[in-house]
Parts: structure tokens; C-alpha cells; sequence
């Protein structure tokens, strides 16, 4: 069970790929249900084929929320997030339709289940130090900085994450203690959840959902994806985003494809040789974030029908 105020809302999430806006679009006309997105980098206004958005006219069909809120020179933490899907959910909730949270930000989904780690505020002067030395060393360095301190931390970031390899080491340099340490909260089943399938007052825990494709229709999926982002006008896209003459913020530019196709633009590879590298690091995305909601107790792995089934009483 979600903690408040989640407790009735219903979530679906998985990997890149699997198909989420579609049976999420379903789901929310069968269920009378609003959309909350999980997804962090749908926040940004101008990335929408980067990004994968529900269109228009799928948007059109059913009411989303926290899509195009941002531009993308602006920056959104975890906690702001969080806050305002709890404003969303208040309000849909208030004029009594369903809450439903769809989208595949691992983070964002463990914030929505077990809070936020509370850790010391930004250092400035420390976090720059430590980006000059990213800079300089190169980012593998200072992953191999963090496994010394912290092996937790730096088994579950990916050498190339310098934001929260940074974040990890200023942690533990401003505390003492691991960030792993501090984390804790988060390798704990959440308070509400039960080994069974009863809430506190008899009710059914309706557990998130994530779709599991078999890998090899995922990682087709994410080809074919890829192949449409860039016939749709990926590279146009992109391109427009340089003429807004402010630099994307760290976040934005974490977009699937805008960092390729930037530097395509500037001459550094081939149109094939950018459309081969977004695909595998799509797949490599999608891949770390399986490994994610397998570590997360009250995520549990299923199709499409399995969500009908489960789902099937708050339809009635």
C-alpha cells in the first residue's frame, strides 16, 4: 500500500519500450482515471519526440498531468516532483476520479514509495571541486573513488552518472557516513505493504505493476522506437533546441538521443552511426531500469492481462 496521499492510487511502470502509454491510455478510460506521469524527462516542454510523449490526441482522450510543465533550461529534483504529484493527486481525487501513475523514472517511483532521503544540503564549493576533478580524471575515476568508500553506491550507479556519483561522494564527505547508509529506508519493505495481499482493514494491497516483456521483444521494441523517433524528426528537434540560446539544464539533457544527436550535428559521427548508438544505449537504459524494480519489494513483474486481472474490481 502507497503511503498517503497514494494510498488508492494505482501505478503502472517498466522499462522503455514496454508498451506503458498504451495500456495506460486503456486502463484510465476503463477506470474512470486521470494520468500522473512518471516520467522525468516528460516534464520538458520541446522534447517530444525525445521523450516519447503521449500525443495530443492521446492526451486529448484522457486528462495527464506534471507533461510539459517545464522548459528545458529549468532544472526538477526528485522532491519537487514528488510534491507535485501529491498536489495532483489531491486534486483528481477531490472530483473523485481515479488516480493513475504511469511512467518508468525509477526514482521517482521510489520516492512515491518510501519517501525521500533527507541528506545535508548542496555544497557548492564541494560539488565544484568535485566536478573539476570528474573533469579532469575522467568520470570512471571518481566511480572508482566512491567504490572505495562507498561499494553499495557505486555497484548500482553507472560510471558515466557523474551527477549522482558526485552527489554519492559529497554525501559521504559532508557526513562521514555512506550515502548507502543513509538509504537504508529504501532496502526495507514499505511501512503499509504486507507479505500477503490484505490491507489493514481487509481490503486488497493492489501492488505496482511494471510490464516484463520477454528481452528480446523489449529490446526489438526499442529499435523499432528508435527507428520512428528519428523518421518523425528527431534531429529537428533537437536541433531547434539550440536555438533557444540557453543551454539545456543537467536534467533535460539527460534525454535518450538529444546528447547523440547533438553530436551529430556538429559534425562528430554519422546519421547511422547516431541512430546504432541511441539504440544500444536505450537498451542499456532499459536494462538498468529492470534491474531497479526488480530491487524494489512491492514492484511486482506482469503483462498486460495480468493488470486487467488485477486491476478488473475498480472497473466495476
Amino acid at each position: 500500500m502507497l503511503p498517503p496521499p497514494f494510498t488508492h492510487a494505482l501505478v503502472l511502470t517498466g522499462p522503455t519500450g514496454s508498451g506503458k502509454t498504451r495500456l495506460g491510455l486503456e486502463l484510465a478510460q476503463r477506470l474512470n482515471a486521470e494520468i500522473i506521469s512518471m516520467d522525468s524527462m516528460a516534464l520538458y516542454r520541446g522534447l517530444d519526440i525525445a521523450t516519447a510523449k503521449p500525443t495530443v490526441a492521446e492526451r486529448a482522450l484522457v486528462p495527464h498531468h506534471l507533461i510539459d510543465v517545464l522548459d528545458p533550461w529549468e532544472s526538477a529534483s526528485v522532491a519537487w516532483w514528488l510534491e507535485q504529484a501529491k498536489a495532483c493527486c489531491q486534486d483528481i481525487e477531490r472530483r473523485g476520479k481515479q488516480v493513475l501513475l504511469v511512467g518508468g523514472t525509477p526514482l521517482y517511483l521510489k520516492a512515491l514509495s518510501y519517501g525521500l532521503f533527507e541528506g545535508p544540503p548542496a555544497d557548492a564549493a564541494l560539488r565544484a571541486r568535485l566536478e573539476e576533478e570528474a573533469q579532469q580524471q575522467g568520470g570512471a575515476a571518481l566511480h572508482q573513488r566512491l567504490a572505495q568508500v562507498d561499494p553499495a553506491t557505486a555497484s548500482r550507479l553507472h560510471p558515466n552518472d557523474q551527477r549522482r556519483i558526485i552527489r554519492a561522494m559529497e554525501v559521504q564527505e559532508l557526513t562521514g557516513t555512506p550515502l548507502s547508509a543513509w538509504q537504508t529506508q529504501w532496502t526495507a519493505k514499505p511501512q503499509d505493504e504486507r507479505s500477503d495481499s490484505s490491507g489493514s482493514a481487509g481490503q486488497q494491497v493492489l501492488p505496482i505493476l511494471w510490464l516484463n516483456l520477454p528481452r528480446a521483444e523489449l529490446y526489438a521494441n526499442i529499435n523499432r522506437r528508435v527507428e520512428s523517433m528519428f523518421a518523425a524528426g528527431l534531429v529537428d528537434e533537437v536541433d531547434r533546441l539550440r536555438t533557444f540560446g540557453r543551454p539545456l539544464s543537467k536534467e533535460a539533457a539527460q534525454a535518450l538521443g538529444c546528447k547523440e544527436v547533438l553530436a551529430y550535428l556538429e559534425g562528430k559521427q554519422s546519421l547511422a552511426e547516431t541512430m546504432t548508438l541511441v539504440q544500444t544505449r536505450t537498451r542499456n537504459f532499459a536494462k538498468r531500469q529492470i534491474t531497479w524494480f526488480r530491487r524494489l519489494p512491492n514492484c511486482r513483474p506482469g503483462t498486460s492481462q495480468l493488470t486487467w486481472d488485477l486491476w478488473r474490481p475498480k472497473m466495476n
